[in-house]
């Protein structure tokens, strides 16, 4: 994905609910992905924990759908300025997951990984208390491949390249470790209402 400073699309008239630089996409959710989209099914699909916990663990699709579901109702935003405003995704929420597994308490970092090799890092903090999910569903159907189906990481209160597509994993950490798009100029956690896109922001 090719992505400037300078991202333009349609005219604009700034909306006070949103983050600043933003623009309401409406019904538009546009497709933006560093990789090409994997031909990758439920079947195939799984999701690992492991770094720093008690207890490393991996979860099939059935495992993972077996677990609680838990509901993001809420709003969405880009780096490349759009938003969307009352998204609707299906999942289990990550504490269910980590419950499992069990962080150390040196823990303070993760990587997220994809099926396709994409990694995003984040502060432990900001996927845990209910604000992050591992989404199955968008607006009551199945996740489409072109936006991480079967299954993405999603973490809504922080630019969207963050809840990271085709997610396989997370590594849980004792330090932050860039991943693609931080090794390539871009912030290290991304929150939309600082205006984090680059590094230095």
């Amino acid at each position: 994905m090719n992505v400037t400073r300078d991202f333009t699309g349609r005219a604009r008239v700034h909306n006070p609910g949103l983050p600043p630089g933003q623009y309401d996409a409406g019904d538009d959710w546009p497709v933006l992905s560093a990789e090409v989209t994997p031909d990758l099914t439920a079947a195939d699909w799984s999701f690992r924990v492991d770094g720093l916990v008690e207890r490393p663990r991996a979860w099939d699709w059935d495992e993972a759908r077996a677990l609680p579901g838990s509901e993001y109702a809420g709003d969405i935003h880009c780096v490349t300025s759009w938003s969307k405003f009352g998204v609707r995704f299906g999942g289990v929420s990550l504490d269910a997951f980590l419950d499992v597994v069990r962080p150390l308490p040196t823990a303070t970092h993760a990587v997220a990984y994809a099926h396709t090799g994409y990694t995003t890092n984040l502060p432990l903090a900001d996927l845990t208390g209910g604000r992050a999910w591992i989404a199955f569903e968008y607006g009551g159907r199945p996740l489409p491949p072109e936006h991480g189906g079967p299954a993405r990481l999603l973490v809504p209160h922080l630019y969207f390249w963050k809840s990271a597509k085709w997610i396989a994993g997370i590594r849980l950490l004792d330090h932050d470790e860039p991943g693609f798009w931080e090794q390539n100029g871009y912030h290290a956690r991304g929150n939309p209402w600082r205006e984090q896109r680059y590094a230095g922001d």
